[in-house]
């Protein structure tokens, strides 16, 4: 036997005999060599730790009729190494899962009455977007509690966070016992009307779901998460959904926008309260066409200015008048730019679909040196698969960062 290399448990040696190579795996107890061993005679040339270059192994025997013999012998091992590493990792189940969590804008949303306990019907347009936090999650050593961090200051780490509750609801309702590390890297601003929090919640449950063999199907986890948020369930469609109840009545359709469209995000440091602006909402002074012509003028005309009805602005202006303003110069810098302006959600984020590109003003007014901004365009996921996380050319960035990046 010429060497013997060590991968997570299990052995591969190459043998020499009678002048034929062998490449032979041995499981893991049936042979054993310390790391320091070499075969007498034989020696390595070349090896690299990682496995990313060739091994090349020089071996020598023993002729009766021409003395010694110097035979080498050079192999590429990685493929080898690959496929037993896969083996390895299928045989000790999931331990650790990065997984994105993307946002979702409103297109269009519909206020359309008051429920009898004391939440709102809406009609909407939901669909997910480009922009996104990441999630790391490992599995605890321990039975007794999830830990929590972040890069975002003040997000809660304890049970308020609507992971922790994710995490919590998954064990409730399938009787498992994980719990794990969590790191939140968080890119979606909070109090944006962009759903961060809700999507954080659902891409905890689908995690969980995976680190336990995915007992619950997706259907399970869609209707328990409406226990904990009522935007949380539409993570579930397949990105893009008509949405009543609550939020919570998720209806999958297909995308009716091209992802080819970009758009721009752009949020003031100033949140606006989901509470405060439904509190002063006025429903007799909503608009009052009907959510399915909307819906329909989308799938057949696309994203236009008539269209992205949100009657959550007049009282969101309300609550931060400074936000109206924003809304009403991004519409008249970006005329011919952008195919609609208009608030997501509760706010406080302004949309402008049609160019990746925030107006110029943005740059130039000291009063907007502190908005967020962000390109994005819209995305879906695939059957039994979760968001993939798009590569975006600017995000997550201040207006003065912005500038300097987009140069």
């Amino acid at each position: 036997m010429a060497s013997a290399q060590f991968l997570c448990g299990q052995q591969l040696y190459i043998s020499c005999k009678n002048g034929r190579t062998q490449l032979n795996s041995f499981k893991k107890g049936s042979i054993s060599l310390s790391p320091t061993y070499r075969p007498k005679g034989s020696s390595f040339l070349g090896q690299k730790s990682q496995f990313g270059r060739t091994l090349v192994v020089k071996a020598s025997s023993d002729s009766t009729t021409s003395g010694k013999k110097q035979v080498e012998i050079v192999y590429d091992l990685e493929d080898k190494f690959n496929k037993l590493a896969d083996e390895v990792d299928k045989n000790a189940g999931l331990t650790r899962l990065t997984l994105f969590s993307p946002c979702k804008i409103n297109v269009f949303l519909r206020i359309t009455g008051k429920r009898e306990d004391g939440y709102h019907e809406l009609a909407s347009l939901f669909h997910v977007i480009s922009l996104g936090d990441k999630i790391k999650f490992s599995l605890a050593p321990s039975k007794l509690n999830d830990r929590l961090s972040t890069n975002a200051p003040g997000v809660p780490l304890d049970d308020r966070n609507l992971i922790i509750k994710a995490l919590n609801l998954y064990r409730k309702k399938t009787g498992t016992d994980n719990f794990f590390w969590v790191h939140l890297d968080k890119r979606v601003p909070t109090g944006a009307g962009l759903g961060g929090g809700s999507s954080n919640a659902a891409t905890a449950l689908w995690a969980a779901n995976q680190f336990s063999g995915c007992i619950a199907s997706e259907k399970d986890l869609q209707e328990w998460s409406s226990e904990i948020g009522s935007d949380i369930p539409f993570f579930f469609s397949n990105g893009a959904a008509y949405c009543t109840g609550r939020g919570e009545v998720v209806q999958d359709i297909p995308s009716p926008i091209g992802y080819d469209i970009p758009m721009v995000l752009i949020k003031p440091p100033e949140a606006c309260s989901t509470a405060e602006v439904y509190k002063r909402l006025r429903l007799d002074e909503t608009s009052k066409i009907d959510p399915l012509i909307l819906l329909e003028k989308i799938s057949t005309g696309g994203i236009s200015q008539d269209v992205c009805v949100n009657d959550l602005e007049p009282p969101a202006f309300e609550v931060l008048p400074s936000l109206k303003r924003l809304k009403q110069r991004v519409g008249a810098a970006g005329r011919g730019q952008y195919d609609a302006v208009f608030m997501s959600g509760s706010g406080s984020t302004i949309v402008g679909v049609g160019s990746p590109d925030p107006p110029q003003f943005v740059y130039d007014d000291d009063e907007y040196k502190d908005v967020f901004l962000s390109e994005a365009h819209f995305i879906t996921r695939p059957a039994n698969q979760w968001y993939s996380e798009p590569v975006l050319r600017n995000a997550t960035t201040s207006a003065t960062e912005f500038s300097s990046t987009a140069e």
